[in-house]
């Protein structure tokens, strides 16, 4: 079979590896067709467009090829690789940039969230892979995406383990503080930690699990200086007072305004607030109210930078 020409899109950006385009370059290439980042002037017998985000603005330059290919939770395409792509080690020459190996070491969730996509996406709980398998040869450090790991008896299994080994760790999506005993915090404590260790924070009732899960953090020997949430925003009022909650128990938090999967905005409540949540300079200069009846302050912090 002739060599392929393909062409890759990270439609999202390249500040974080995408793991599908990483797969696909990897079965691709063994396959030995020329991989490369897509660009206006070839012509390509495929390219794969992948986006994990459904607010990011879709690839409008036309592409010239004979194929194109598009996958991710930001085209509402929940389905999984081909399995002889999935079974792939990931490309990461495509991101030389970046440093940390990435993966899973389980893929679902128990829970069903009405605002979470992962159950329809990914369905039950299960494992994915052992650290082993993830690590990459030239690094130490780990970033895991799994969506629920503390929910599955082979991610806590993983954890242990990674805990007696010379690796640097990072869960990047927030831990689920229902599912942390003395004995999970034990296993968590002993991780060496890239930087945070992350829990979230959707509701109100999860502000004393919260609370108690952080007692059990704590007693077990995680620095308070690591404690970190998500937050998710929909009613700001609710959200605020569990951001005054979590402030106090020491934990450091990062807003996300609430956007549904069919193209709903958050509202510009929704986008103020986290913009006073994650701009650190406005958040320690003025109160949620302060911030609200002072446009001025407002403007600085758009000017600065924030969470969409």
């Amino acid at each position: 079979m002739a060599a392929l020409r393909i062409g890759l899109v990270d439609v999202d950006s390249r500040h974080f590896p995408n793991f599908a385009l990483m797969k696909l370059s990897a079965w691709h290439k063994a396959r030995g067709d020329a991989v490369e980042w897509w660009n206006g002037f070839t012509h390509y017998d495929r390219v794969y467009l992948s986006k994990v985000f459904t607010y990011t603005p879709d690839h409008d330059t036309v592409i010239d090829a004979d194929e194109i290919v598009t996958g991710g939770t930001g085209y509402k395409d929940y389905g999984a690789l081909p399995p002889e792509v999935e079974k792939m080690f990931p490309d990461y020459s495509i991101y030389p940039q970046y440093h940390q190996a990435v993966g899973f070491l389980t893929r679902g969730c128990v829970r069903a969230c009405e605002w979470c996509i992962v159950p329809r996406k990914e369905g039950a709980i299960r494992p994915a892979a052992t650290w082993e398998q993830l690590k990459r040869p030239d690094s130490r450090e780990l970033v895991l995406m799994d969506n629920n790991v503390l929910a599955c008896g082979h991610g806590l299994e993983q954890i242990g383990r990674m805990g007696r080994e010379a690796v640097w760790v990072d869960f990047n999506q927030g831990l689920d503080a229902r599912l942390i005993t003395p004995d999970t915090a034990a296993l968590l404590a002993k991780l060496k930690w890239i930087r945070n260790v992350r829990l979230s924070c959707d509701t109100s009732a999860m502000v004393p699990v919260i609370e108690q899960a952080t007692a059990y953090l704590k007693e077990a020997g995680v620095a308070p200086s690591r404690l970190w949430c998500y937050l998710l925003v929909r009613d700001v009022a609710d959200a605020h007072k569990r951001v005054l909650a979590l402030e106090k128990l020491g934990f450091d938090v990062f807003a996300q305004p609430y956007r549904d999967y069919d193209g709903g905005e958050p509202t510009e409540e929704q986008k103020a607030f986290a913009r006073w949540v994650n701009v650190r300079s406005v958040h320690r200069s003025c109160t949620w109210e302060d911030y609200v009846h002072h446009p001025r302050k407002n403007r600085a912090a758009v000017s600065v930078g924030c969470a969409k």
